[in-house]
């Protein structure tokens, strides 16, 4: 009930100051640098990051500062880790289960998912989000031959700097909501491991856009990521050595 009653209320100004942000926030590139590597020694280890702009790396100059390359180096203290980015700016979960659907079919140990800020901004629902959103997982395990998928939260948007109040209120209580909506049936979804809370906010974590994260974001997601990796090894059955 609270949404569409602060939809009638505040719908006007919303709409505004929206169309302002998308008027005047920067259009940071995706990280440059290639997608896919192949780094350290061990065991090996197939990394996929996939979602939308956090995935691709927006926010810093190189895949190498981005999640990917960052949370393969942590893994490669300790394995042979083969890693691929499997991502694009402004998807939401609808769009990255077409894109996995007719991404080549790999085998893949590892997958980590970073997305909802477009379901947000999107305005779907809640139930809607947490249905695709296992469509995704089931497209990971089933197409893509991931054991073990690592989930982030839906990020929080009531703290990022870019929104103006009441836009950035708002689009944090639809954050949240959705953020709640796929814990509530995460544990439902076999191989999925959902990290416990988004990142904390903190001056130099959100990049010039006031949008995106930082490097510095990066690395502490990455060692969050790396964590569960760690914690679920037993769950993630090797894959074929890299040569």
């Amino acid at each position: 009930m609270l949404e569409p009653l602060a939809r009638i209320a505040l719908g006007p100004l919303l709409l505004a100051q929206g169309a302002w942000v998308r008027r005047v926030t920067p259009r940071l590139p995706e990280a440059d640098g290639p997608r896919s590597d192949c780094i350290g020694a061990g065991p090996a280890l197939s990394l996929l990051v996939t979602g939308d702009s956090s995935a691709a790396g927006v926010g810093v100059a190189t895949q190498q500062e981005a999640l990917a390359g960052q949370l393969s180096a942590r893994l490669a203290a300790e394995r042979r880790v083969r890693w691929t980015v499997l991502a694009r700016t402004g998807l939401d979960t609808r769009e990255l289960l077409a894109l996995l659907e007719t991404a080549p079919p790999g085998g893949h140990d590892v997958a980590v998912v970073c997305t909802g800020v477009n379901d947000v901004t999107g305005r779907c629902e809640p139930a809607a989000f947490a249905e695709r959103l296992e469509r995704v997982l089931q497209a990971l395990r089933q197409r893509h031959g991931v054991r073990l998928a690592v989930v982030s939260p839906v990020p929080p948007m009531h703290r990022f700097p870019a929104l103006p109040q009441p836009l950035r209120a708002y689009l944090g209580w639809r954050a949240r909501a959705l953020d709640a909506a796929m814990r509530a049936q995460a544990p439902h979804w076999p191989g999925c491991v959902l990290l416990p809370d988004p990142l904390p906010v903190s001056p130099g974590a959100i990049a010039s856009d006031g949008f995106h994260p930082s490097a510095q974001t990066y690395r502490a997601w990455a060692e969050a990521v790396a964590a569960v990796i760690g914690q679920r090894a037993s769950d993630v059955v090797p894959s074929e050595p890299v040569p």
